[in-house]
């Protein structure tokens, strides 16, 4: 082998590694969303779903990660399409600082997120926004029905919910700053592409994709 092929084989393999990496963490994401969803009395409100502009998916969380400015875990984020029919191919995120309300104890976090409407799309669409901050931020509310809604539900940008040992419940992510994850758009992608573009324009999904926007459609069709 000569000693010039040996460099890129190793970026080959790198960037080989780091797809799968990606990959994994999509398929993780929709395995999440699926769970929460069949959960008999502890899902997210299908009705909010269902209302839902985007939805934002961040699993497996490490409790060893949560340190003031550290990075939190990186998810996947799609949005309704612009016939408001179907979802959008996904577009990855990071989550980042803002410990409070991620602190619930077990190895690991599953962070769900809704985007209720328009104005936290907008946000969302940004290349990173603080959630609190930028954009209003509500623990979401947990079975079958949201017929229960207090004002902050109804008057929310995005409602959060977290998954930890089993335990489902609606959690404040206060402070944490969301991201676009570029980096992993081009591993799934093949090119750097912005979240806002994979987003709001027509961009093929990757087949990897297929399980995360198959559950999205099963739990959130509008009738």
């Amino acid at each position: 082998m000569k000693a010039h092929c040996l460099p890129l084989m190793i970026l080959a393999a790198s960037v080989a590694f780091g797809q799968s990496n990606d990959i994994r963490r999509l398929n993780a994401a929709a395995e999440v969303l699926n769970e929460v969803m069949q959960s008999k009395d502890r899902a997210i409100p299908q009705d909010l779903l269902e209302k839902a502009e985007c939805a934002v998916v961040v699993p497996g969380l490490k409790k060893g990660a949560f340190i003031v400015g550290g990075k939190y875990g990186r998810g996947f984020v799609s949005c309704r399409k612009p016939n408001k029919i179907g979802w959008s191919s996904p577009a990855a995120v990071r989550v980042e600082g803002g410990s409070i309300g991620f602190q619930i104890g077990g190895s690991e976090t599953d962070v769900v997120m809704l985007v209720m409407n328009e104005r936290g799309m907008k946000r969302l669409l940004s290349s990173r926004f603080t959630l609190g901050g930028d954009a209003s931020i509500a623990a979401g509310p947990v079975g079958r029905s949201s017929t229960a809604q207090t004002d902050a539900f109804l008057t929310a940008e995005i409602l959060s919910w977290s998954r930890s040992r089993g335990v489902f419940a609606g959690v404040s992510l206060q402070g944490a700053t969301l991201r676009q994850d570029v980096d992993v758009n081009k591993a799934l992608y093949g090119q750097a592409l912005e979240n806002r573009t994979i987003l709001t324009t027509d961009v093929k999904p990757p087949e990897a994709a297929s399980q995360f926007l198959a559950t999205l459609n099963k739990y959130s069709s509008r009738k």
